[in-house]
């Protein structure tokens, strides 16, 4: 019980964030930022540090719309009338939202102004030094870019059914990367079969159907090809 409610938490956390996304310009603006941003990082020789505070600047700008359309909700159940305090809530809202904007500015600047100015060749050869931040960002990418198409169909909810299955591309997108990187037989064999039963399993739950599940292991076959790219 207690697991089943733990899963009703993310999931409920994950529909507000859809949601929001859904009927929000704003925050579809800041997805469309995140991705052009952490696709920066990629070309990009930033420290762990730096990655550090470019992903907490998303996460904070992102927090804080959440927030300041959670606030408008409220007011809007509370008085459908206008009133000058219930627009100076709303005001301070969106103020906290643009901090948070003017801070992801100021890290964006600071982070890569210099790399903008040096950027080179020998930086694309650089990044591959540290396998880690390829992975880290390709599975935040993966996991937006999941969440936006979701947002596009009314099925199911961001944990459970929709399109496409979001188990099934992270599965796949794991395999994949883990074949590139370890070139060994037996291990990409059984991270190969993994996947496969992790797509398995979202058919024989009923929760993807197979159309959904395809879909899902092409797009994170895909994102995991990418980091051929840079290699």
């Amino acid at each position: 019980m207690k697991i089943y409610d733990l899963s009703d938490s993310f999931n409920n956390a994950l529909e507000g964030i859809v949601h929001t996304l859904k009927t929000q310009r704003n925050m579809k603006i800041h997805f469309v930022t995140a991705i052009f941003v952490l696709f920066a990082a990629l070309f990009f020789n930033i420290s762990r540090l730096e990655l550090i505070l470019v992903v907490f600047a998303i996460i904070l700008v992102i927090a804080m719309e959440l927030l300041n359309t959670a606030v408008e909700i409220i007011i809007d159940m509370i008085s459908s009338e206008y009133r000058i305090r219930a627009k100076i809530v709303k005001n301070i809202a969106a103020g906290a939202v643009l901090m948070a904007a003017v801070n992801a500015l100021l890290v964006a600047y600071l982070v890569f102004l210099d790399q903008i100015k040096t950027f080179s060749l020998l930086l694309l050869g650089q990044i591959t030094e540290d396998p880690i931040h390829l992975i880290f960002i390709n599975i935040i990418l993966l996991v937006i870019i999941v969440i936006c198409l979701k947002t596009k169909g009314g099925k199911g909810t961001p944990l459970e059914g929709g399109m496409p299955s979001g188990h099934s591309a992270l599965a796949f997108s794991l395999a994949t990367m883990v074949v590139i990187f370890t070139k060994d037989f037996l291990v990409s064999t059984l991270v190969i079969i993994l996947a496969v039963l992790v797509a398995h399993s979202r058919i024989q739950s009923r929760t993807h159907n197979l159309i959904e599940v395809v879909a899902g292991a092409l797009i994170g076959i895909l994102f995991g090809l990418i980091i051929l790219f840079f290699l």
